[in-house]
């Protein structure tokens, strides 16, 4: 859904990722960089009510997700620890801007609903991009579901942002219910397809 933006912001950073690397910087740092950017923005401002900024501050950390990719590929680094570390610090990145909404409904707007909701859409976030990634260890295709991680990320930042703007706290509301229906449905649906593709392999090898 969102690759057409995806090559878009590529060639709008591309310079910068030429620069990082004639400089000597390499991905895994930027990488690291980035999600170190995403976490800090996350758990530094959300707990302290300052939505907004907490969300152009993870925005800009998040562009280093576009960055690292870029420059493996050209540079030739291209390596399975990248692709590891990669997405490890991907989780952890994502895990923090809900660690952050928790906080901030924990002690700014305090509110156990939204709390907990916060901590659904970390679990089933986090739940979603496993079971892709052990349904593919496993030799299945999961690249299904109505949240993709892109997803996800785009609309809880934007609809957090908004809701900070327009001083309208019940978009930020309507963003967490439907993320967490949407990563629950998600984790749903794969863990469907990945057993009907077992139960398919199994029937043909008995």
């Amino acid at each position: 859904m969102l690759e057409r933006f995806r090559a878009f912001w590529t060639k709008v950073l591309s310079p910068i990722a030429h620069l990082l690397l004639r400089m000597g910087v390499s991905p895994d740092a930027v990488t690291f960089v980035g999600t170190v950017g995403v976490a800090a923005g996350a758990l530094v401002f959300f707990p302290q009510g300052m939505l907004l900024t907490g969300v152009l501050v993870i925005t800009a950390f998040v562009f280093s997700d576009l960055l690292d990719g870029y420059m493996a590929r050209t540079s030739g680094r291209v390596s399975k620890f990248g692709a590891f570390w990669d997405s490890t610090l991907d989780r952890i990145g994502d895990g923090a801007i809900f660690i952050g909404l928790a906080l901030y409904f924990a002690w700014e707007e305090p509110s156990r609903l939204y709390l907990v909701l916060s901590l659904v859409c970390l679990l089933m976030g986090g739940v979603t991009s496993y079971a892709r990634s052990r349904g593919e260890t496993l030799g299945f295709s999961v690249k299904v579901g109505i949240a993709e991680r892109a997803d996800r990320l785009v609309a809880i930042l934007v609809m957090t942002g908004l809701s900070a703007i327009f001083d309208l706290p019940v978009l930020l509301y309507i963003a967490l219910w439907a993320l967490a229906v949407a990563s629950t449905i998600t984790v749903a649906q794969r863990v469907w397809v990945v057993r009907k593709q077992a139960l398919a392999e199994a029937g043909t090898t008995i």
